[in-house]
């Protein structure tokens, strides 16, 4: 099997295809991954933070019946795995875009798949912070909104930041699962070399930049959170 893969008519196809096709791969891949992270985040954050301050006894308690219909959504969208999710959202896809296939059409179920998986991250992130300041906030007289935007938020940086990057590396894990229904990237190159064309080398260089993507994006994030935690700063 080795022999085949390394035969000189196969590492020649595997780099021309490197030379031609995977520059734009990685372009769409990265594009799509950042743009459907950057709307999962606009959708996520805002459900996220009506989760913990919603609750009861949280700074701006809604009902109850509210509360639990969120939580049955997003538990519900969470747990439709994301190749059946993208067939079922075909006619939203088509609606907004105009299309179900390509590369900007894969961006809809992304948002769709990542933003209940942020909400999360952002309610885990919150309900870590020191329930004083809270309090400390409102024994000032600061508004609901005045504790989310001026302490609540600010204060969870780093650890919604760490959340972040949790989301770019796994809704950059489900941009190579769209390559099955006509979405573009890395995804596509695997899918259709790697599978229906039997072309391994193709598919096994288009998973090794697909794992070095990842490992720029969660450096980048961990430094960046690393960097804007305000305990890592007072210790030194």
């Amino acid at each position: 099997m080795l022999n085949s893969w390394f035969s000189s008519d196969t590492v020649q196809e595997a780099l021309q295809i490197l030379q031609t096709e995977v520059p734009l791969a990685i372009w769409e891949t990265v594009y799509v991954t950042v743009l459907a992270t950057a709307f999962a985040i606009l959708l996520g954050l805002p459900l996220g933070v009506l989760l913990v301050t919603g609750e009861k006894g949280g700074i701006r308690p809604l009902p109850k019946a509210v509360m639990h219909v969120l939580n049955v959504v997003i538990n519900l969208l969470r747990s439709v795995p994301f190749l059946i999710l993208m067939i079922l959202v075909f006619p939203l896809t088509r609606l907004i875009v105009g299309t179900t296939v390509g590369t900007v059409a894969s961006i809809v179920p992304l948002v769709i798949a990542a933003f209940p998986f942020v909400a999360r991250l952002v309610e885990s992130s919150l309900r870590e912070m020191n329930p004083n300041v809270i309090e400390a906030a409102q024994s000032m007289g600061a508004s609901p909104f005045q504790i989310i935007t001026r302490v609540m938020i600010p204060e969870s940086i780093p650890s919604l930041l760490s959340s972040a990057t949790i989301a770019i590396t796994t809704i950059l894990g489900y941009s190579a699962m769209s390559g099955i229904i006509g979405g573009g990237g890395l995804g596509k190159i695997a899918i259709n070399y790697g599978y229906y064309r039997y072309k391994d080398l193709v598919m096994i260089i288009a998973v090794v930049l697909l794992i070095i993507l990842v490992q720029i994006f969660q450096a980048a994030g961990t430094r960046l959170a690393v960097k804007l935690d305000k305990r890592l700063k007072n210790k030194t």
